[in-house]
């Protein structure tokens, strides 16, 4: 990627023998030696390069990335589902020669049928012999999507939270809390979470994890 040297040399001593523990009121964990830390901005910035070979987009498959998560979504004409498959399967090879772990029990996998025919499911991917979980709604990047496209589960957990922000807004108010200050807390806690959306165009087919 033509990155300097220097840059690359101070990467991989960022990457090398970092030893982690957690220490808790005079007890410790297990010393461990971890690669990229958890929560830093370099980590999710070093991963989007690490998997940045990892890519596939054709007329009806897409391999969709952001940071740590990963869906793949196709759209299956016909019954045929060997293109998406196929391309399942690659993402678990490249994952393995790669040395990343998959968290098999985090990935879903979402239908939405369009056919107004007779509907038959799909028969569900299997990765290392396990049985990937068909679900009707899944929450991915914040917006809960269903296999009806609509956006009742999304609006629903809206309302739970923003009725959770709510009240804390009202405890504040009941200590007299000035308005100026009441103002940029809606605007930080209870706003942010009513006009959060995620744009995108709606398929057939899902996994993520």
């Amino acid at each position: 990627m033509q990155v300097d040297h220097s840059l690359v040399a101070w990467i991989t001593d960022y990457l090398t023998s970092r030893p982690q523990y957690v220490r808790l009121q005079g007890s410790g964990s297990d010393v461990s030696n971890t690669g990229a830390p958890r929560g830093t901005a370099l980590s999710l910035f070093l991963f989007t390069l690490y998997t940045s070979d990892l890519c596939f987009h054709s007329g009806s498959c897409h391999l969709q990335k952001f940071s740590d998560d990963s869906s793949i979504v196709s759209c299956i004409t016909d019954d045929n589902e060997e293109e998406y498959r196929a391309l399942v399967e690659n993402f678990v090879g490249w994952s393995d020669n790669n040395h990343l772990q998959l968290n098999i029990s985090r990935a879903k996998e979402l239908e939405v049928d369009f056919r107004r025919s007779t509907k038959r499911s799909l028969t569900p991917i299997t990765i290392r012999g396990e049985e990937v979980e068909v679900v009707n709604s899944y929450k991915f990047l914040g917006v809960h999507l269903n296999s009806k496209l609509d956006w009742r589960d999304n609006t629903d957990a809206l309302c739970r939270k923003g009725q959770s922000k709510l009240f804390l807004l009202r405890g504040l108010r009941s200590f007299s809390v000035c308005t100026r200050l009441l103002q940029t807390l809606y605007r930080s806690v209870r706003a942010s979470v009513l006009f959060f959306v995620l744009g995108g165009t709606p398929t057939k087919g899902m996994l993520t994890g």
